[in-house]
């Protein structure tokens, strides 16, 4: 299996509280500001095609969370959602996307636990942000698959797996993200980073590390939420079903609800055109505000 990420070079470098960041910008440099946020067990490159999209009319940010894609990862590594969160913050102030020079503040658009990176960066870190698109969150308890929960809670067993097994895992893994079936080369993209040296315990660690305790810090200050929101969710999620999106909504004031027909957790592989058009709408909605 290759480990290239020529297809999808991150060509800098941030020295943030949890190790290296790789990260790019593409766009106009003076276009409004928007910062991509993945989830797990992915990286950035799940955002390549939306981001080439949105980039023609915005200054779009993408990045690998410490310990996943191409960005650092190592033994005793920090990564759970708290550590995220402040790195977040961190990239925020980096980029001058802060608010503090005057610069427009980003929109942040974020899928699956990265949802909870967004979420926390913003209601405990006070990051700013313009307005705020999640894409099947985690946000709410219970999370965690049967899967998720039996690998964090062996993940010393786990990790002692032969590469051939560990690789035949992390696939079935990732492929059953997708409802309508990820392209063969799209999942030797996403299993890469986890099948090398470092990624073979980099993929237990971030699982072993996260737990519902940093969603239970949030939960109750959804309605605290002061800017505008949307919320995104594939129809056919099995890894947190749809159920989940119309419950966060509700609890969000003035939160939008899109469903996705048809696509699975990785909506941005099963129906990119959908939620490319979704994302588009909202990000040029209206007044630029900041909060």
């Amino acid at each position: 299996m290759t480990t290239t990420h020529d297809d999808w070079p991150l060509g800098e470098t941030f020295a943030s509280s949890s190790g290296a960041v790789r990260w790019a910008a593409l766009g106009p440099a003076d276009a409004p500001p928007v910062v991509l946020v993945h989830g797990t067990p992915f990286s950035s490159y799940v955002w390549r095609g939306i981001a080439g999209a949105l980039a023609r009319e915005h200054r779009v940010y993408v990045w690998d969370l410490p310990g996943y894609g191409a960005s650092e990862m190592r033994s005793g590594q920090d990564v759970t959602l708290a550590a995220q969160a402040r790195v977040l913050t961190e990239l925020l102030a980096h980029w001058g996307l802060d608010g503090r020079d005057g610069r427009d503040l980003p929109a942040v658009v974020a899928h699956d636990f990265g949802g909870c990176v967004a979420l926390r960066a913003h209601l405990l870190h006070e990051a700013r942000y313009e307005r705020l698109a999640v894409v099947d969150p985690v946000a709410l308890a219970p999370w965690g698959s049967p899967t998720y929960r039996l690998l964090g809670a062996h993940a010393e067993v786990f990790a002692q797996l032969p590469a051939a097994l560990h690789e035949a895992l992390v696939r079935e893994y990732v492929g059953s993200a997708s409802h309508r079936g990820l392209h063969p080369a799209v999942l030797d993209r996403l299993v890469a980073p986890w099948c090398t040296e470092a990624g073979r315990p980099a993929f237990y660690r971030q699982i072993e590390q996260n737990d519902q305790r940093f969603t239970d810090e949030i939960q109750g200050r959804y309605g605290e939420l002061a800017l505008p929101v949307l919320v995104c969710w594939g129809t056919e999620d099995t890894w947190i079903p749809v159920a989940r999106g119309h419950e966060l909504a509700e609890l969000i004031p003035g939160a939008e609800l899109r469903l996705i027909e048809g696509a699975g957790h990785l909506v941005q592989e099963d129906a990119p055109a959908e939620l490319t058009a979704e994302l588009g709408r909202f990000l040029n909605a209206g007044p630029r505000t900041g909060h």
